[in-house]
């Protein structure tokens, strides 16, 4: 069990390293570029930390597993919401812009909703496949014509002062380092965890909903938690939002495309409406204060929740 136990430790400490680096490398690149922090967040970083839950999506529906890859989907979009935002909010509370509310998070609404009009019939098809990533697409122009209109004030705010200057090239290096090593050390993370659970007798089945889940929402974790330490708070908060979206129109859309998947009732009966809980109750944090943020005790409330979920996970499967 020593080599497992040195994986997380040597995971844990390269993911902390390599998300500040991720962050400083995204900050910057925004501010050189003229993009808002909020638009990378969404789109960059988002699909960025997300590669995790696309390559075990990919690899599952190969093994023909799809409803692995559905439930890593559903699961790391409820640990995204209860556990990376409910940690971050806990650490430093998020302020929310407005435009965020009548645009981005609407947006992530309509595709979770879209998400359960799919999996209602327990079943994840081409068909479905396909409207799931024409969504993903409109979503994309969508956050680019958000980017478009947006005024000067919200691409460059005051959180830009907080950016290091940077050449262009320093930045995309250091945002594509800290993005690998992101996706490296949350596998080293997620290996080293599932074969300690493994020798120590823990079912399967609870480790693909705990372990798996939580260990490809790491890079959203390091990345959302290091954001809000350096006061990047659109991009710890675009950050969830944007892997939200991508996990439910592009990962879960990965069974339909290589292999028709077929899902138990209780993928929809529980997972999913756990998910449209999370989400609503992400919406309704962000409108219950003036100006809109979530507070340390709504990221108290998320985490909290979460860890129920955890809770129920572990009692169905035992």
């Amino acid at each position: 069990m020593l080599f497992p136990i040195l994986s997380i430790i040597a995971g844990l400490i390269i993911l902390v390293w390599s998300a500040d680096r991720f962050v400083i490398g995204a900050a910057a690149t925004a501010k050189n570029s003229g993009m808002s922090p909020m638009l990378i967040g969404l789109t960059i970083v988002a699909f960025g930390t997300s590669a995790p839950e696309i390559l075990v999506s990919i690899m599952a529906s190969i093994s023909d597993s799809g409803s692995l890859a559905v439930g890593n989907a559903l699961g790391s979009n409820i640990a995204n919401i209860g556990l990376v935002l409910g940690i971050t909010a806990l650490i430093a509370p998020l302020p929310v812009k407005s435009a965020v509310l009548r645009k981005e998070i609407p947006l992530l609404l309509g595709i979770t909703l879209l998400a359960g009009a799919v999996l209602i019939n327990l079943n994840i098809s081409l068909i479905d496949a396909i409207l799931l990533f024409c969504a993903l697409i409109g979503c994309l122009v969508l956050f680019a014509k958000f980017q478009k209109n947006s005024s000067p004030d919200d691409q460059l705010n005051d959180e830009a002062e907080e950016i290091p200057e940077m050449s262009t090239r320093k930045a995309l290096f250091w945002l594509f380092l800290g993005l690998t090593l992101l996706i490296v050390s949350s596998r080293m993370l997620v290996w080293g965890a599932v074969d300690i659970a493994t020798q120590l007798g823990v079912s399967e089945l609870v480790i693909g909903l705990t372990i798996v889940a939580i260990g490809t929402s790491l890079p959203e974790l390091a990345a959302s938690v290091a954001s809000a330490l350096k006061k990047h708070h659109d991009i710890a908060l675009g950050n969830i939002v944007g892997s939200n979206i991508f996990n439910l129109a592009a990962v879960m859309a990965i069974p339909g495309f290589v292999n028709p998947v077929t899902l138990d009732a209780i993928a929809f009966n529980r997972d999913y409406l756990v998910m449209l809980a999370m989400t609503v109750a992400l919406i309704i944090f962000c409108l219950l204060q003036r100006p809109a943020s979530i507070s340390r005790l709504e990221g108290g409330i998320l985490t909290a929740s979460y860890a129920a979920y955890m809770l129920v996970l572990y009692n169905m499967s035992t």
